[in-house]
C-alpha cells in the first residue's frame, strides 16, 4: 500500500534540511498574499518567486518535476498573474518549463469581476543536460481542463486537476514519491496515494496536518 507522511513544519526550512531522494517530484500550490499577513505585497511577491526557485532546486535532476497550481488574484484592483511569477522563478533557476495548462474554475464564458475564473498549472524540471533535447512527451495531457474537479476545501487544487498532474508524473517520470510542501488538507497526497505513489506533505497548521493524514478522495 502507498504510504503517506504529513509533517508539521515550515515548508522551505524543511526542504533545506531534508534533501530530496532520487525519484521525487513536487506538486503544490504556494500560499497567496492573503495567507501571509506578516508580509506586505512586495514582500510576498519576492517570497513567492524565491520559493518557486527553492522548490525547483530541491527536486532531484534525475527526471523529477515540480508542478505548481496557482490561481491569480487582484491587489488594489490590479491583476496579480501567478503564472508569470512561477515563470520568473523557473527562469531565474535556469529550469525548463515542460507545459502550462489552464484549469477552469468556472464555465468558459463566465465574466469574472474579481478573481479570474481560471487557474494555472505549470510543470517545470531542472535542466540536467543543457543543450540536449528532451525526449518527446508521450502523454502530455490536455492543455485546458474544463473543470478542476471536486475540491475538499476552499483552497484545494481540485481532484481532477491533481489526477492530470499526477498521471503525467506517473507516465513521464521515474517518480516514486510525491511531495506537497504546502499540503493544506492533503488533496495532492490523497490523489497521489490513489495512483500508487508514496506521498509526503508539509504544513504549518496542526489542524490541516491532522485532516491531511486521513483525507480520501
Amino acid at each position: 500500500m502507498p504510504e503517506r507522511r504529513v509533517i508539521q513544519a515550515e515548508a522551505l526550512a524543511f526542504l533545506a534540511q531534508n534533501p530530496a531522494e532520487s525519484g521525487t517530484s513536487v506538486v503544490s500550490s504556494l500560499p497567496d498574499v492573503s495567507e501571509m499577513s506578516h508580509l506586505d505585497f512586495e514582500g510576498w511577491r519576492s517570497w513567492f518567486v524565491d520559493a518557486v526557485r527553492r522548490v525547483i532546486a530541491w527536486v532531484p535532476a534525475d527526471g523529477g518535476v515540480a508542478i505548481f497550481f496557482q490561481s491569480d488574484v487582484r491587489h488594489e484592483g490590479r491583476l496579480v498573474d501567478k503564472g508569470y511569477l512561477v515563470m520568473q522563478g523557473a527562469e531565474a533557476e535556469g529550469a525548463t518549463v515542460l507545459w502550462h495548462k489552464i484549469v477552469c474554475r468556472k464555465p468558459p464564458g463566465t465574466v469574472a469581476f474579481g478573481r479570474p475564473s481560471y487557474s494555472h498549472m505549470i510543470c517545470v524540471e531542472r535542466a540536467s543536460s543543457p543543450g540536449v533535447p528532451r525526449p518527446r512527451m508521450r502523454h502530455p495531457g490536455p492543455d485546458v481542463l474544463p473543470d478542476a474537479g471536486f475540491m475538499p476545501w476552499t483552497r484545494a487544487m481540485g481532484v481532477e486537476a491533481c489526477r492530470v498532474a499526477l498521471r503525467f508524473i506517473r507516465d513521464e517520470t521515474n517518480t516514486r514519491v510525491v511531495v506537497d510542501p504546502f499540503c493544506g488538507h492533503g488533496t495532492v497526497l490523497a490523489v497521489a496515494n490513489e495512483l500508487g505513489f508514496d506521498a509526503v506533505g508539509i504544513d504549518l497548521g496542526a489542524r490541516r496536518c491532522k485532516i491531511a493524514r486521513a483525507l480520501q478522495v
